[in-house]
């Protein structure tokens, strides 16, 4: 598998993890706008501005994690990330009723929380155990966000997209 040909330590592995998480805040920061415009709900609309911010945010953190170890920020293609988003894309254009499609952003929106929670908790170990309290301290503010965006999407789906699209 080319992908791991130069990981052979734990540093190589989270070094690729990072450049791994940072392509995929800027897939999501990408896609975020077009989630934006097609959320008719306000209160999905309105989270997905916020998160958009958050991200833009979680870039600027990863950058000084790059910093911090010397490396110039780089991503490499993250293949789990641009599936995730695909799929959104396409289940999106497959759904007329505007409140099925709310219900249907915010399960997208949470896939893509739900990948980023693990790689962000996976660096935050990796960091620690390489010395990097540091960028794990940085680390663990992004993944507090991740789980504060997916809280908010959950309990926006429970008590009103659901309902509206059944």
């Amino acid at each position: 598998m080319a992908l791991m040909q130069n990981i052979e330590t734990l540093q190589d592995l989270y070094v690729h993890t990072l450049q791994d998480i940072y392509y995929a805040e800027n897939q999501i920061l990408k896609a975020l706008p077009q989630m934006i415009s097609k959320a008719t709900d306000p209160m999905l609309k309105q989270g997905f501005e916020q998160h958009l911010q958050e991200t833009e945010n979680h870039v600027s953190r990863l950058d000084q994690v790059f910093g911090m170890l010397g490396l110039s920020p780089k991503g490499v293609d993250c293949p789990a990330i641009d599936g995730i988003i695909k799929e959104a894309n396409e289940t999106a254009g497959e759904i007329a009723d505007k409140s099925v499609l709310d219900a249907a952003l915010a399960a997208s929106a949470q896939a893509v929380e739900h990948y980023e929670i693990t790689r962000y908790g996976t660096l935050i170990a990796w960091s620690r155990e390489l010395g990097r309290n540091d960028a794990a301290a940085l680390l663990k503010q992004t993944l507090d966000e991740e789980y504060a965006a997916d809280d908010k999407l959950t309990k926006v789906a429970e008590a009103r997209l659901n309902r509206k699209a059944e």
